[in-house]
Parts: structure tokens; C-alpha cells; sequence
């Protein structure tokens, strides 16, 4: 038995608009049939397990000194990450020798 929009709504408590919308782009499995849209139980089942995590893959280990702490490790995750603040044009020309 297929479903109509208001029955899958109300089985996934979301709104029908959300729906039309989904089917019309072709986010959620259907068929249209006279010009109405029609889930599969079946096929919406399957399309709601497609987004189950998978196994989760191992982490890499952290590569870190031995006697650095966590704030220590921040601020130098930053300094490899972040441009060097904006320096002033008197400072600029400075450095320029001019």
C-alpha cells in the first residue's frame, strides 16, 4: 500500500510542504500517479537508513609534545592556521624603509 503526503507526513512529523518539495526535487524516493505523489514504505525505509553513520573510522593520532598542554597546543594550532594580525601603515612604511 503506498502512502499519500499526509500519511508519510505524519509518520516522519514534518510538514506536507517540505515533502512537495523534497519529491519535486527528487530528495525523497516516489512515484506520481495521476498527478498525485505516492511513497513506497519500502522504499522510504530504505532511503531513511541510507543516512545511518557507518562504522566510525579511527581517529589518527594526535601528534603533540609530551610536555605541552591543551592551551599551549591551541595557540599553536592558531599560529600555524591564522595570517599574522593587520599591522598599521606607519608601521608597513616602516618596515619598508620609507
Amino acid at each position: 500500500m503506498l502512502l499519500t503526503v499526509k500519511d508519510l507526513s505524519a509518520w516522519l512529523n514534518m510538514k506536507p510542504s517540505t515533502l512537495y518539495l523534497w519529491a519535486a526535487q527528487r530528495k525523497i524516493p516516489c512515484v506520481k500517479m495521476h498527478g498525485l505523489i505516492r511513497f513506497d514504505p519500502d522504499a522510504i525505509t530504505a532511503w531513511l537508513r541510507s543516512f545511518e553513520p557507518g562504522p566510525a573510522e579511527a581517529l589518527p593520532p594526535l601528534n603533540r609534545e609530551p610536555n605541552l598542554d591543551l592551551d599551549q597546543l591551541i595557540e599553536a594550532a592558531k599560529r600555524q592556521v591564522y595570517t599574522p594580525t593587520c599591522e598599521k601603515p606607519d608601521e608597513v612604511r616602516a618596515k619598508q624603509g620609507g
